[in-house]
């Protein structure tokens, strides 16, 4: 009996899965509600679509094991960041059609893009914002937060003045979001000779870094990991901090709790810069076409309809993040004052550098900024740490770039 249990498990997926149906897999947000998109797909072509969710903390593995055992979803969704690297192994195959990508954002589509073509279409668009609760700000002589960093650091500390106990700001010591965007705010390239060594100890990463650790050094945000405080948008309504740099994703974490915190007592802004609102990387989605589908005219079929205006819509209203396609902002659900904060910041993007490694990179170097806010390290001695490591992550890239083999 027990040796038929493998055979009687295979037979019973062959018969509840219609070999016609393509597969797709998503992660976070985007995963959940891709479900009810796809109903309009089916309706108008017949065609079935099975979506799974994958966890951020394990959609990378996932992803690569399903390409050495030839398990591939038809459709998969990718961020910015992992394009070169599944183009590289072959994992996913070119756009064929231009006008997937015609009317997307440039700048946007330029971030996604690789030197030898688009790989992946850009989905949805999540550039950090700073979530602010008004009624706060408020309470200490403010409308909005100051755009620049000085006179934003004065509201902060006004902020920890009027509440000794509270903070100014949330940013978690394992995420590297605020980091790189103070970054990108600098004009930090991050990385030099072509993208082959670190460029952390530049005078631009090294404002960025300075500014990031004084928020810890004067108490304006709280020394924690995300797996101290797990509730951020709980303790954002207790009056635990003021601002929440964060994505437009937010927006629907907001909205299905504002019983605890009703929209009237929170607002959104740009995030500070040196001298004033500055380039932010804006964390795309897109969605790429497996290069082993076995039906790949009904897979970009499929991506099609889910990058249409009218399905990025859809999304937007149901969790936030914002379209990327151009014509679709002339819809009147993105002319909200909520919204145009995330408008004018896509305009404005910042660059990073689009290698397979960068993913790891980032990692490494919140490893090493939290050390510094800590007090491990010196700023001098974080950044040159921080090199010293890329360097190390990046040697393999160097022996291919001075050999001819890669640009």
């Amino acid at each position: 009996m027990l040796a038929a249990v493998p055979a009687i498990a295979v037979a019973g997926c062959t018969t509840r899965r219609d070999p016609g149906t393509l597969s797709m897999w998503a992660m976070s947000y985007e995963g959940d509600y891709s479900p009810m998109l796809m109903p309009a797909f089916t309706r108008a072509t017949g065609i079935s679509v099975d979506v799974q969710s994958l966890p951020w903390t394990a959609a990378h593995e996932k992803l690569l094991t399903a390409f050495a055992g030839d398990a591939m979803p038809d459709v998969l969704m990718l961020p910015n960041g992992w394009i070169g690297e599944f183009a590289m192994i072959g994992a996913i195959a070119r756009v064929p059609d231009a006008t997937l990508v015609a009317d997307i954002f440039p700048s946007i589509l330029a971030s996604a893009r690789l030197p030898g073509g688009d790989y992946a279409v850009p989905w949805s668009v999540a550039p950090q914002m700073q979530f602010y609760r008004s009624d706060l700000l408020r309470a200490v002589g403010y409308e909005a937060p100051p755009e620049d960093w000085e006179s934003w650091r004065h509201m902060a500390l006004a902020i920890k003045r009027r509440w000794p106990d509270r903070y100014a700001v949330l940013s978690y010591l394992n995420w590297f979001d605020t980091l790189f965007t103070f970054a990108g705010q600098t004009r930090s390239r991050l990385l030099r000779d072509q993208n082959t060594r670190g460029d952390f100890s530049s005078p631009e990463f090294r404002a960025a870094l300075a500014f990031y650790k004084s928020l810890f050094d004067d108490g304006l945000a709280p020394r924690a990991l995300s797996t101290e405080l797990q509730d951020p948008v709980g303790a954002f309504a207790r009056d635990y901090f003021a601002i929440y740099p964060s994505g437009p994703s937010l927006l629907l974490d907001l909205r299905r709790r504002a019983g605890e915190i009703p929209a009237s007592r929170w607002a959104v802004a740009r995030m500070p810069g040196p001298g004033g609102p500055g380039r932010v990387s804006a964390i795309s989605a897109n969605l790429a076409v497996s290069a082993r589908s076995r039906r790949p005219d009904k897979a970009w079929a499929l991506l099609r309809h889910l990058t249409s205006a009218d399905s990025e819509l859809t999304y937007q209203r149901l969790i936030g993040n914002l379209p990327a396609r151009i014509d679709a902002w002339t819809s009147p659900q993105l002319s909200g004052a909520v919204i145009a904060p995330f408008a004018a910041q896509m305009a404005a993007p910042a660059r990073q550098p689009d290698i397979v490694e960068m993913e790891r990179i980032r990692l490494d170097v919140q490893i090493v900024a939290e050390r510094v806010v800590r007090g491990q390290y010196s700023i001098d001695e974080g950044t040159k740490v921080m090199d010293r490591r890329v360097d190390a992550l990046l040697a393999k890239r160097r022996a291919l770039v001075d050999a001819g083999r890669i640009a």
